[in-house]
Order: structure tokens, then C-alpha cells, then sequence
């Protein structure tokens, strides 16, 4: 329930000092990427939400993205914003362990790294599942979803 002393999606937007990676909330792999991405990001770095929240959304359109298409991760670093495979890199350069070695891979052209996301992505539904709606994120990593900004009770 929202009151009138809440933010709003925008005001909490405004003030997300962190990256923020925007996943697709009903899809089982995503999720599973959101757990890998916490696991290896000792320092907290990021910060998630789902593309189908109300500060993904917003998130989104700041940036003139698609509000229902839910196709890519959206790496969000204050006025920038990453999709597909970039994305993936660049959460992948900041993790902890070998990931960050996967990064010099950001320099080969998109159009050689974005087909098999683009596959990925398609039949990630097919292959890996999919939820009714948005799990509620376990208790040790829910602090670190930007939608909590948005829950002051």
C-alpha cells in the first residue's frame, strides 16, 4: 500500500547512486542470473529490479527503452544504460572470481556477440521456465533491489 510520504518511482530513480541491472522478473534464468550476479558481487555494487516494476519502468523510459518488451537485461550506470551481451559484459567486469576476464569479449562487434543472446533470450521461456509473477527476493539479497526504495514501513 502506498502513502503520500512514499517516493516515487521516479524520486527513487533519481537517487539510485548504484548500477542498477533490470531483469525479465518472471523468467527462471534471469533470476538465476540476479542470484549468480549477487554471489559474485561481494561489495554490493549492484542494484536490481525487475523490467516490470514500477522503477524499471521508469528506468525504461528514461531512456525511451520499451516498456513491455522484456527481451534483455538493461544495465543502468547513472546517465548510461547497456542491453544484450554489453550488458552481461559489463555486470561480468565488475563481479568477483574469473568474470571479469569474460570483458575483453565487449570488443568484438555486436552484431558477433548479440545472436546468441538474442537465441538465449527468445526461448529462455521454452528452456528454463517461467514464474506466474515476481518472487519476492530472498531475505539476504532484498535490500539490494531498487524497488525496496519504495517500501519505507
Amino acid at each position: 500500500m502506498t502513502r503520500p510520504d512514499d517516493p516515487s518511482p521516479a524520486e527513487v530513480a533519481d537517487n539510485l547512486d548504484n548500477p542498477v541491472l533490470l531483469f525479465d522478473g518472471v523468467c527462471n534464468l534471469c533470476n538465476a542470473a540476479v542470484r549468480f550476479a549477487v554471489r559474485f558481487d561481494e561489495s554490493g555494487t549492484f542494484r536490481f529490479a525487475p523490467l516490470q516494476s514500477d522503477i524499471g519502468q521508469e528506468l525504461l523510459s528514461r531512456f525511451d527503452l520499451p516498456t513491455e518488451d522484456f527481451d534483455s537485461f538493461v544495465l543502468v550506470e547513472g546517465d548510461d544504460y547497456y542491453t544484450r551481451s554489453t550488458a552481461v559484459l559489463r555486470v561480468c567486469r565488475r563481479l568477483d572470481g574469473p568474470w571479469p576476464l569474460l570483458y575483453p569479449l565487449v570488443y568484438l562487434p555486436e552484431r558477433l556477440r548479440d545472436p546468441a543472446y538474442t537465441f538465449v533470450a527468445e526461448h529462455r521461456y521454452r528452456l528454463f521456465g517461467k514464474k506466474d509473477e515476481c518472487p519476492i527476493p530472498e531475505p539476504e539479497i532484498r535490500e539490494r533491489f531498487a524497488e525496496r526504495a519504495l517500501d519505507t514501513s
